[in-house]
């Protein structure tokens, strides 16, 4: 994790204390099963309770001798609770600790995570009504297409974060599980009521089949969901910076008093926000391919995963928390021009209208290939010579003859692009 990038919030939960405090509380619940089941007695369990603690250093120090987590981690906490330790982590073995911890982890990072969404979705909702109407060109291959509003710009992005967060929660349901089953997953050591007391205390569900460790094509869906989160987030951006180019400058970042732009160029108002989020995605993007690789391990369990989790579980999550919240202050103060908009929509002297005239004139009874071949040359005029579209339309003999003066305006109108937005508004926020 990189401090520049990460909120505290997240960040702690992929803190040491809270890791260890994690496994503390596993090995604290599972004594008070095992009491039940009377495999240890009863009387221990309120003394690991009470007594039951760690110390960081010298889990470290302890770690550095015996070359295992776990193991200095239990030898730590025997310190502080004396004899009766020696019935914590009955029947269990490491990935029971581990991998239920990194369920519980994950769900903590997820509700992190949802929780920026529901931000980032109520300010796409927020300023696509205020610029439901603010009308711009559209776009495809970067060219010139028909017209849109800003609104439904924003809209679309509303719909696609509607559907990731859709996504996550799912991704957070199906990593929420927990695996209590000894060495290679058969309770052979201990029984399965133990897993599903500590599962449940934990906000977990059993692994229906743990083979000593949680499958891991759960965690692969988990990360790339948010890699797919990440890419939403840089669709977003590159529209940002697109916008921005000195020659469109239809909105740009907000640029506050003070801000410098170039340590070069005085005049400059880069697009950062936008830059860092394309930047922030690609890495997260990258972290799929290792979650990916994890799902094949070797029999019922092996540890080449563990050293991957320990860098992508707190790196994707961090950094895609992070992103978001930058992206959602991105929206909120995103200064918008709708007479910039205006303008370059404009720019191709009536152009953005070739297709009514094309449907129009098919609707006259000229076939569709002499259509395209009327509309086309007088279109080519436009982007050659600078020629104003509907002039060329109207000396058209073959247009005119067909259409008429009359219908060649009509075809001009704005509005007749504009006619569904509220349809589309109604589909995409019910209303």
């Amino acid at each position: 994790m990189i401090e520049r990038y990460s909120r505290p919030e997240m960040a702690q939960i992929w803190a040491a204390k809270n890791r260890f405090q994690i496994w503390l509380e596993i090995e604290t619940l599972a004594c008070e099963a095992q009491a039940e089941l009377g495999v240890i007695p009863k009387e221990v369990v309120p003394v690991i309770r009470a007594k039951g603690a760690f110390d960081i250093a010298r889990i470290d120090v302890i770690e550095a001798e015996v070359k295992h987590d776990v193991i200095a981690f239990l030898t730590s906490v025997a310190e502080y609770v004396g004899p009766e330790a020696r019935f914590i982590h009955q029947g269990m073995t490491s990935s029971d600790v581990l991998d239920t911890c990194l369920s519980v982890q994950l769900t903590q990072a997820a509700d992190e995570l949802l929780a920026d969404l529901d931000m980032v979705l109520e300010s796409i909702k927020l300023r696509a009504y205020e610029h439901k109407d603010t009308v711009c060109i559209g776009r495809s291959h970067g060219i010139h297409a028909e017209p849109v509003t800003f609104g439904l710009k924003l809209a679309s992005y509303y719909a696609e974060m509607q559907r990731n967060r859709t996504r996550l929660a799912a991704a957070r349901e199906n990593i929420a599980t927990g695996a209590i089953s000894g060495a290679v997953g058969t309770f052979a050591n201990i029984d399965p009521y133990v897993e599903e007391y500590v599962c449940a205390k934990m906000g977990l569900k059993p692994e229906p089949v743990s083979t000593q460790v949680i499958p891991r094509d759960r965690h692969a869906e988990y990360f790339c969901v948010l890699a797919i989160i990440a890419s939403s987030m840089e669709r977003i951006a590159i529209e940002v910076r697109h916008m921005q180019r000195t020659e469109v400058l239809e909105a740009e970042e907000f640029f506050s008093k003070g801000q410098k732009g170039s340590s070069a160029m005085p005049h400059k108002r880069n697009p950062i926000l936008s830059e860092n989020l394309t930047g922030q995605a690609r890495y997260i993007r990258s972290l799929c391919i290792p979650a990916l690789e994890n799902v094949a391990l070797w029999h019922e369990r092996d540890i080449s995963h563990s050293s991957v989790e320990r860098y992508i579980a707190p790196d994707a999550t961090v950094a895609l928390d992070f992103s978001l919240r930058r992206l959602n202050g991105l929206i909120k103060n995103l200064v918008v021009y709708p007479e910039n908009m205006s303008r370059n929509l404009n720019q191709m002297q009536g152009l953005v209208f070739s297709q009514k005239i094309l449907l129009d004139l098919t609707q006259a009874g000229v076939s569709r290939e002499d259509s395209y071949r009327l509309v086309q040359r007088n279109a080519m005029k436009v982007w050659e010579q600078g020629a104003d579209f509907q002039t060329e339309l109207l000396a058209d003999q073959e247009v005119i003859g067909a259409l008429g003066e009359a219908k060649i305006r009509e075809a001009f109108d704005l509005n007749y692009h504009l006619k569904h937005v509220d349809t589309i508004f109604k589909r995409v926020f019910r209303g």
